[in-house]
């Protein structure tokens, strides 16, 4: 019988996912709530909303493996977020397919010292209070029999096409390009670990055609050495042959813009992730995986030339 890769979810993630699947002759059925975003050889796409239970399973029937990577708007994870896991785990359970679990570190708050998968569950945001209580919901699933998932967590993002409420999302490549300083929340000196997207989409690849060892577990995907934002910023500002000048935005000041823009107020409760070390462990990943994790020069250059291409042409039009 044919293998059959559903992806819920066609954003930042799961685009790159679809393209890594299909790359390795994969069938792919892509599930988001628009319009199919492109058609290509391969791959399959279901229209509709996961939240819907009597959709997710007929969107997810005959699938092998099931890659859950919902992300409603940033600022509407506390109304949308816990009916769509719902609808994932339902989905999961009803296909009896692998689930591989996208996650992010929001639920460990800011602990002391390195972040594993075994760090206690700390959260300092309302965004980690609701990551804490859908993790904890996924694996007591785990546990009863009623899923065979596998979670994968990372830290913020970075990559070509990775543009969502992250340090390097949109408005660090506007501003940079037009020779304004870079925005940074928080401390930029403290260390901070940066996971490159597509390494976290082919870990999501790697989970799913593992052996049965890897179920009702977390894992880290590997992620380069941390170091400081400003020193990242740096390695932009040599890729892109610019100076690049870092400001630090006050709490104050997200709060305020919190007033007029709601994700602001949702980016202004996370700052306490750049105020002391925040630094990812992945020694569970190398020594069950190996393999190395793109490098952040490598990184940062495709990065850098995809942001280049992408938004000095938009200013030439």
């Amino acid at each position: 019988m044919s293998e059959l890769h559903v992806i819920l979810g066609a954003g930042q993630v799961g685009t790159v996912l679809a393209r890594e699947l299909l790359a390795r002759g994969k069938a792919v059925r892509q599930v988001r709530r628009g319009p199919p975003a492109k058609q290509q050889a391969g791959l399959e796409w279901a229209r509709g909303d996961v939240s819907d239970l009597a959709f997710v399973e007929e969107a997810t029937r005959g699938a092998t493996v099931l890659y859950d990577c919902v992300n409603p708007a940033y600022d509407r994870w506390l109304e949308l977020l816990p009916a769509m896991r719902r609808g994932v785990l339902h989905g999961a359970a009803r296909s009896g397919a692998r689930l591989i679990q996208l996650d992010n570190l929001y639920m460990y708050g800011a602990p002391d010292g390195l972040i594993t998968e075994d760090t206690p569950f700390a959260p300092l945001s309302r965004k980690g209070e609701l990551r804490a209580r859908l993790a904890d919901e996924t694996m007591a699933a785990s546990r009863r029999g009623d899923l065979r998932v596998a979670v994968v967590r990372a830290s913020d993002f970075y990559g070509p096409e990775f543009l969502a409420a992250t340090m390097f999302g949109p408005h660090f490549y506007e501003r940079v390009l037009a020779g304004k300083a870079a925005y940074c929340q928080g401390d930029p000196d403290m260390p901070h670990t940066y996971s490159y997207g597509p390494d976290v989409a082919r870990a999501m690849v790697v989970l799913g055609a593992a052996g049965d060892d890897v179920l009702g577990q977390v894992w880290h995907a590997a992620a380069p050495p941390a170091e400081s934002t400003r020193a990242t910023m740096q390695r932009f500002a040599t890729s892109l042959g610019l100076q690049i000048r870092v400001q630090r935005v006050p709490d104050w000041m997200l709060h305020a813009l919190g007033f007029f823009a709601p994700v602001m107020r949702e980016v202004a409760e996370m700052t306490y992730q750049w105020k002391k070390p925040f630094v990812l462990g992945d020694s569970k990943w190398r020594a069950r995986f190996g393999g190395e994790p793109t490098p952040l020069d490598v990184g940062v250059d495709r990065t850098a030339e995809w942001a280049r291409r992408r938004y000095c042409s938009e200013k030439a039009a």
